[in-house]
């Protein structure tokens, strides 16, 4: 076990084999389901998920963890003997649980004042989120200090990058995550929009009238960033298996990716994307 945990929520979206073999601590997020209150795979699967939302009428919200959800996790970690606790959140710009985890993170000091806890804004979400905290644990399992670890994280801030496209932007309008891609609503029609994050903030990056359209964009978005250096690329999608994979051969056409794997995003991310998303996940890497 490494001398430094490493917690994030699960908004990151990691696949359960990479959480189990790297020893990330996760905090579920809320969905608010009608009268039921579910917990980001906890009490509710991706699987599932997908399959309600294809007819859901009206959509859920969501709900960062509170303070006490990442006090318990920090105070179990704590209990465990953990003396370093490195927390990775999502933007603070789009959701909650940075402040949230502040919170816990102060609540700590009081009652395990040996602990050291730091608390990150990654500025990001989903699996660019989840590269850093992947990176990290993997840090922290080689015997890497708390202070390595965050200079990673902070050095990979500027250079993740998000790019998803999806039928329709409803669920992220529905769901008050628009942020600046408010400006594509307005041509939709036959339209498969591009939306990334920038600075912590849903941005439009373009427009396809077909999904391979959008694919090939995409392809070339990557190509044009990474150029003759490397990368790292977490494909991601929601009830889209067959989609990205379609997207990870046009990519690794044009890229020399070091290393890949397919994520679905979680329920919690999914009410806002809407199913049949794609999409990836990067960053250049020099080795």
């Amino acid at each position: 076990m490494s001398d430094v945990a490493v917690v994030t929520d699960s908004c990151s979206s990691i696949p359960e084999h990479l959480l189990e073999l790297l020893h990330i601590r996760t905090v579920a997020y809320y969905i608010h389901r009608g009268q039921d209150v579910l917990r980001d795979l906890v009490t509710i699967q991706r699987e599932e998920f997908v399959r309600w939302l294809l007819t859901a009428r009206c959509l859920p919200t969501t709900a960062s963890p509170g303070p006490g959800d990442y006090f318990e996790t920090y105070k179990q970690l704590a209990n465990a003997g953990t003396k370093e606790i490195l927390s990775l959140q999502m933007s603070s710009k789009v959701s909650g649980g940075f402040q949230a985890a502040r919170v816990a993170q102060s609540m700590m000091q009081d009652e395990f004042p040996d602990v050291r806890i730091e608390v990150v804004d990654t500025q990001n979400a989903a699996l660019c989120q989840g590269w850093m905290v992947i990176e990290a644990a993997r840090g922290a399992l080689a015997g890497l200090s708390v202070d390595r670890l965050v200079d990673t994280v902070k050095k990979m801030i500027p250079i993740s990058r998000m790019i998803q496209t999806a039928d329709t932007l409803k669920y992220l309008y529905m769901g008050g995550r628009i942020g600046k891609a408010q400006e594509l609503l307005g041509t939709m029609l036959n339209i498969k929009p591009l939306i990334g994050l920038e600075d912590g903030v849903i941005v439009p990056l373009g427009k396809a009238r077909s999904r391979g359209q959008a694919y090939q964009q995409m392809a070339e978005m990557v190509e044009e960033v990474v150029g003759k250096s490397k990368a790292k690329i977490a494909y991601v999608h929601v009830g889209a298996q067959r989609e990205v994979e379609k997207l990870r051969e046009l990519i690794e056409a044009k890229v020399n990716v070091v290393e890949s794997f397919v994520g679905e995003l979680s329920p919690a991310l999914a009410v806002h994307s809407g199913p049949g998303t794609t999409g990836l996940c990067y960053y250049p890497v020099e080795s």
